[in-house]
């Protein structure tokens, strides 16, 4: 066999059909058939996201909330977004505090200001985990269609409570929502992904491709590729798990809504990060200047943080860190407001309020001279 295919390749040397011999079984194409892949490749790339959006139902109800599963589906979240502005509802954006973390859809901050007010619909872009680093890239990347609208920002000041929640430590730290924040500038040292793994995050960004299929995998594929679930559902039709339908928010708590003494949790210290050196709070800054320079209307909401499980140590530098917080606002003209500290029964944890500490904050900002004259101006200027 082995003299015959050298026969065979001698042969073909010597009638000048070697290329022909060695590249028997690959494809040559054109530049013509090279433009026309191209074209198709792009099309795929730009037209398939607009596509899918079209084909795939999303017609979110009352009190509706990015489901937990889909805390990280981003292209759910941009939609949410577009969809809330286009019914001219108004957006609340923020971490598990906005979202809800220990209630029901219609225990959350959105659904006790919608029920005290008629004026106007607020919307919860509450996502959990999305602390100020990650805030700042959701903002950024996805919430294109807010620009020029008016926007309500909660400020969490649990994120500054700890060099290690700050991500200014210089450790590997796991943390929420990787994609979303800095790869590069400003330096994040508790992130210590490798170099591709942030140019692929910062590529992914600019591909709605890359977020449509991340969609489609964490809705219909639990969180796996196609391929990968298709491996752990050998007999079952991949086809049939498309369902072209919204992710329902799920309406089973994880945690039992009790309070944080409840809980176990005891009076600690916090070792603060000064204002000045904490990354969280560079980013919240940048969050707030980006959407102004877009042309939003930004109002934002501080804490309230439950100084209750703070040792008075702890508990005095909390004080004034917050207190420099409202200077920033203050010196740079953005309205807020800063609702009182709950009563302590009615705290889970450290910065989540339990169903009426969600009612009673609602009807502080609501209450909030501020806040009533930001709304009247927001009303006036549709």
């Amino acid at each position: 066999m082995a003299a015959e295919n050298s026969e065979h390749a001698s042969a073909a040397a010597a009638t000048g059909t070697e290329d022909d011999f060695l590249s028997s079984n690959s494809i040559r194409l054109s530049m013509s058939e090279w433009a026309i892949v191209a074209v198709i490749v792009i099309s795929l790339v730009i037209g398939l996201p607009r596509i899918w959006s079209q084909v795939e139902v999303f017609d979110p109800g009352a009190d509706y909330r990015i489901p937990r599963k889909n805390s990280d589906d981003y292209w759910l979240y941009q939609r949410f977004v577009q969809t809330e502005l286009e019914r001219n509802h108004l957006l609340l954006i923020g971490d598990s505090v906005v979202w809800g973390q220990y209630v029901h859809v219609d225990d959350t901050l959105t659904h006790f200001l919608n029920e005290n007010q008629d004026e106007v619909v607020f919307a919860n872009g509450g996502l959990r985990g999305s602390h100020p680093l990650a805030l700042e890239g959701l903002v950024s990347d996805y919430t294109d269609g807010l620009t020029g609208k008016p926007v309500v920002l909660h400020c969490n000041l649990l994120w500054m409570s700890a060099p290690e929640r700050d991500l200014s430590i210089d450790e590997d730290v796991s943390f929420n929502h990787p994609r979303l924040i800095p790869q590069f500038i400003p330096w994040v040292p508790a992130y210590q992904a490798p170099t591709n793994e942030r140019l692929g995050v910062i590529f992914g960004r600019n591909v709605a491709l890359r977020s449509c299929v991340r969609h489609l995998n964490i809705t219909d594929f639990d969180s796996l590729t196609p391929y990968a679930w298709s491996l752990e559902h050998p007999y079952e039709n991949p086809l049939s798990r498309i369902s072209l339908a919204t992710p329902q928010p799920s309406n089973v708590l994880e945690q039992n809504p009790i309070t944080w003494i409840e809980r176990g949790i005891t009076p600690r210290g916090f070792p603060w990060v000064p204002l000045e050196s904490s990354l969280q709070w560079g980013a919240f800054r940048r969050t707030v200047e980006l959407l102004r320079d877009r042309g939003n209307r930004v109002f934002v909401i501080l804490g309230p943080f439950n100084a209750h499980l703070l040792t008075d140590e702890s508990r005095g530098t909390y004080q004034q860190l917050k207190s420099g917080v409202e200077l920033w606002f203050q010196e740079n003209g953005i309205p807020y407001a800063a609702p009182p500290l709950l009563p302590s029964e009615e705290y889970a944890d450290a910065s989540h309020p339990l169903s009426a500490g969600y009612q009673r904050m609602a009807e502080a900002i609501l209450d909030d001279d501020r806040f009533v004259e930001w709304l009247a101006e927001t009303r006036s200027s549709e």
